[in-house]
């Protein structure tokens, strides 16, 4: 598929970072290898974001920009929340680190980072500008059209639709994951990716452990929580559920809920402490890990959401 092609004095979305952002083109250039600026050859588009300081200007190439219309407005609204959820969930992790510290008689009593600042773009980047110094490693995924339009349609069918993915999936999260793994190691000689014989037991252990540790604090909309509620009374707290027979949620829920994870991974990664090589690694066996689900998108994603009921519609709101 070509890239599309945008014109100057067009209002576009653009990407910056993990998420979205709307944007102006203010003039467009088609560089060669000889004058790249980026490492990328071919067309690119000098944009303005929209309500930011000039000193934000900035060359990108095509795969960055998106067209202004609906389904892409959608998609940026999917990963903005997607972001705030992770954001709330760092700072109250951040905020009980801080308290834990005070409590043991650490800790610098000077103002942190981006603490005063409240959520969203504008104060996340001018946070970057500010800690520059210190910017830690940035992980920069290519998630597939087709993947996006998969968020789209999951966010406008569970926040506006009042749908919900039927539980327990099949295959759940522990299993893709497996069948990505058994994917990859039958690839051999041939895949591009470092060690994986090495790596990969070490990276989708990490995934599925992430996972069990942030559905519930990062990944659920509102509506969905009623629902995560009584998964974990069946599976993990009720009373019919055996000591030691308890499930965690990566053999509950599938492909949905683990692609809304993996966009979020960039968010996640910004406020860890690994280094630069780890979150190289981990980039490419995940954006790897995209493509696979995109080949495989008929079976793992499903095909149509439940309809709640009405009973549980009012259970959500209150």
């Amino acid at each position: 598929m070509s890239a599309q092609t945008f014109t100057v004095g067009e209002r576009v979305l653009c990407y910056h970072g993990p998420l979205i952002y709307e944007a102006k083109v203010l003039k467009t250039d088609t560089w060669d290898e000889s004058n790249t600026q980026t490492g990328i050859v071919g067309p690119h588009y000098y944009v303005h974001y929209k309500g930011w300081k000039q000193t934000w200007d900035e060359w990108v190439d095509a795969s960055r920009l998106l067209k202004f219309n609906e389904t892409n407005i959608a998609l940026q609204k999917a990963l903005q929340s997607q972001s705030q959820a992770a954001q709330a969930a760092n700072a109250s992790s951040s905020k009980a680190s801080k308290a834990q510290a005070a409590k043991d008689g650490g800790g610098a009593g000077g103002r942190g980072g981006l603490g005063g600042r409240k959520d969203g773009a504008r104060g996340t980047k001018r946070g970057r500008e500010e800690d520059e110094g210190t910017r830690k490693p940035e992980m920069k995924l290519n998630v597939p059209e087709m993947l996006k339009v998969l968020l789209v349609d999951d966010w406008e069918a569970v926040t506006k639709n009042n749908q919900l993915v039927g539980l327990p999936r099949k295959p759940c999260v522990t299993e893709l994951l497996e069948e990505f793994k058994q994917h990859v190691l039958s690839q051999g000689t041939s895949t591009q990716l470092k060690d994986p014989k090495i790596l990969l037991p070490t990276i989708i252990a990490g995934l599925q452990t992430y996972f069990d540790r942030a559905l519930g604090a990062n990944l659920l909309y509102r509506f969905e929580r009623p629902q995560y509620a009584e998964i974990r009374k069946k599976f993990v707290t009720g009373p019919k559920v055996q000591v030691g027979q308890e499930k965690e949620m990566s053999q509950i829920y599938g492909a949905e809920h683990f692609l809304r994870m993996l966009v979020s991974l960039p968010q996640m990664v910004a406020s860890s402490s690994m280094d630069g090589e780890s979150v190289g690694l981990l980039r490419d066996y995940v954006n790897e890990l995209l493509q696979w689900m995109v080949q495989e998108k008929n079976r793992i994603f499903v095909a149509e959401y439940d309809s709640a009921s009405i009973a549980y519609q009012n259970i959500s709101r209150s």
